[in-house]
């Protein structure tokens, strides 16, 4: 008797699975549009690009909420953006690859999703518990979500690259050789 992987891709619907990959992959996106944007802001006039953006946008620089983020743009520095575009390029290639794993239902990519999603939940709470915001607990409620289903649903959705048992084949004597 010996053991094999079953490799069979397994062909049950998953609509939740689905819907935590394409969030995933949205995430990775939007890290890789704003790693991107701070690589090329490196070596330019951060508060006239600003600028830009909020006439672009037609909203008042003028605007409480917006001239303080002014004040703290202009503090900005070349490598502090390095930092923050390696940072948010990292993030989304680790992003990248765990939606990569999760569409073709690896064993491997499961886990990763279980741990960097429960990685955020202790901020979320610390978070929550400084200054209540909708916005953190709708987060905090949809990683405890994907979690709780990932880790309820592993084995069901990731079956295929468990051990399996051959069954004996009834013609091979199972009489030692001597």
């Amino acid at each position: 008797m010996s053991v094999r992987l079953d490799t069979t891709f397994p062909q049950r619907r998953a609509p939740a699975l689905y819907v935590i990959i394409v969030l995933k992959l949205g995430k990775a996106l939007l890290l890789l549009a704003l790693a991107l944007g701070f690589f090329s802001l490196i070596g330019q006039d951060i508060d006239a690009q600003f600028d830009r953006l909020l006439r672009l946008l037609y909203l008042n620089p003028e605007q409480h909420f917006l001239a303080a983020l002014g004040q703290k743009l202009q503090r900005i520095t070349p490598s502090k953006l390095r930092w923050l575009g390696s940072g948010s390029l990292l993030y989304s290639m680790l992003l990248l690859v765990e939606s990569t794993g999760l569409i073709r239902r690896s064993w491997w990519a499961v886990w990763l999703a279980i741990g960097e999603t429960a990685f955020f939940i202790p901020f979320e709470v610390m978070d929550l518990l400084e200054h209540f915001s909708w916005v953190v607990l709708v987060i905090l409620l949809l990683n405890n979500i994907i979690v709780w289903y990932l880790v309820k649903n592993r084995e069901r959705l990731f079956r295929h690259h468990h051990p399996v048992q051959d069954e004996p084949d009834p013609e091979v004597s199972s009489a030692p050789d001597i």
